[in-house]
């Protein structure tokens, strides 16, 4: 297509956006205006891509702990898991289960004390579950054998009780053992055979696993579990998973799956993630709306032009188009520039966080209120999509108003002191 196709209100209108002006102050607002509607859609771009990858990244860390569903009796006990796990194994969305025991101790080494969440757990059907096998920075999970009271700690408990893989600590229990002297707690001393770094602090500074019979010992379970965690084909489907099982399951259970248990957390980063959005489209309104003092003025320059091209029979309409044209390609390659930069960014955060941090000599994501030790970034092209749209919009919206008095401008008044 050639210029003299295009319609001559397009062309006026980049003429118009493209020409040296007499009032170098419109030129200067109109880079201003782009300027932030770039940064304003960049700001939006890397703000909702961190906020979908730090979402991502936590529920996979806590579900590499934590499991897709979990079944338990009702008095919090579970009698014959074997027997429940054959159940479970039934459903073709099951994709492995594995029983555990939960308690809480304190765990002792010298002067040191510490408060931790006690899972006991088989070492041969943990992995289908979770991911501490993977995740081991000393020892094995399969060094945990029954009978030999053995405890993997994570990482940061590890180091607050000063303690490495072969030293020795001493658990000891809520539950009392009645003697002559009264209630006393039971302690047991344990061997540290490894430890387990899940990269979120929660777990690596509050929790320690031993295996399944040693922790029934402790807690005397009796052959009793706590309850039997099940990890699904896809996560995302728990609760309906859990609404079959439930019809399912011979027995009296207690079902329960990520979503429920999880669901405050979730749905505040959800809510958290909205807002953010809705903020920071707020500064990419007000860099858009610079556009009608841009055209505004822009208008009050150009009247004698506005005049001349009515007088030779440009219609108001046309006279309106050429000033959206003007304004919206302001919007244009503002967003342009702030979707290109933003993606840039979003793609390359996990360099350009810690290139900050080194250059200014300080964590700016520590792990224990952050819960994670880096800043992750998940890009999904429907936002990039959606906040493009945004921005033109807007961009659009704030036209109207200045193109619409362009084309009330009359030519006998326009043109009197010309």
């Amino acid at each position: 297509m050639s210029f003299r196709t295009l319609p001559y209100e397009l062309l006026i209108g980049l003429r118009y956006t493209r020409a040296k002006r007499r009032n170098h102050f419109i030129s200067f607002i109109s880079v201003t205006s782009m300027a932030g509607i770039a940064l304003g859609v960049m700001a939006l771009i890397v703000v909702i891509s961190v906020m979908n990858g730090f979402q991502e990244e936590l529920r996979n860390r806590i579900l590499g702990v934590a499991a897709h569903l979990e079944i338990s009796g009702y008095n919090g006990q579970l009698a014959d898991w074997p027997g429940v796990a054959a159940q479970v194994a039934k459903h073709p969305e099951a994709r492995g289960s594995a029983p555990y025991v939960n308690g809480q101790a304190l765990l002792t080494t010298g002067s040191d004390t510490k408060g931790a969440l006690i899972r006991g757990l088989l070492p041969e059907r943990e992995g289908q579950v979770a991911e501490f096998a993977r995740r081991m920075k000393a020892g094995r999970l399969t060094d945990l054998r029954p009978g030999e009271f053995g405890i993997i700690l994570g990482r940061d408990l590890a180091v607050s009780l000063g303690v490495h893989a072969g030293d020795k600590i001493t658990v000891v229990t809520p539950q009392g053992t009645l003697t002559p002297a009264g209630l006393m707690p039971r302690m047991k001393q344990f061997t540290v055979t490894g430890i387990f770094q899940m990269g979120m602090y929660e777990y690596d500074a509050g929790l320690a696993l031993m295996h399944l019979a040693d922790a029934q010992k402790l807690y005397r379970l009796g052959d009793e579990v706590s309850g039997l965690r099940v990890k699904l084909a896809d996560m995302d489907r728990a609760p309906w998973v859990l609404r079959e099982l439930s019809k399912s399951l011979h027995g009296d259970y207690y079902l329960t799956d990520w979503t429920m248990s999880h669901t405050n957390f979730f749905q505040a980063v959800q809510i958290e993630k909205r807002m953010m959005f809705i903020i920071l489209t707020l500064i990419v309104a007000v860099a858009a709306f610079n556009i009608v003092s841009t055209l505004v003025m822009a208008v009050t320059d150009k009247q004698a032009d506005i005049a001349i091209l009515r007088t030779l029979g440009a219609a108001p309409r046309s006279i309106m188009a050429i000033f959206m044209v003007q304004g919206s390609l302001i919007g244009v390659i503002g967003a342009l520039l702030g979707l290109a930069s933003g993606v840039l960014v979003s793609l390359n955060i996990e360099t350009i966080v810690p290139f900050l941090e080194r250059a200014f000599g300080m964590n700016l994501f520590p792990a224990d209120v952050y819960y994670i030790s880096k800043l992750p970034s998940k890009l999904i092209p429907a936002d990039v999509l959606s906040i493009g749209v945004v921005a033109l919009g807007l961009s659009f919206l704030a036209t109207l108003y200045p193109s619409w008095r362009a084309a009330n401008v009359q030519p006998a008044e326009a043109l009197r002191y010309e």
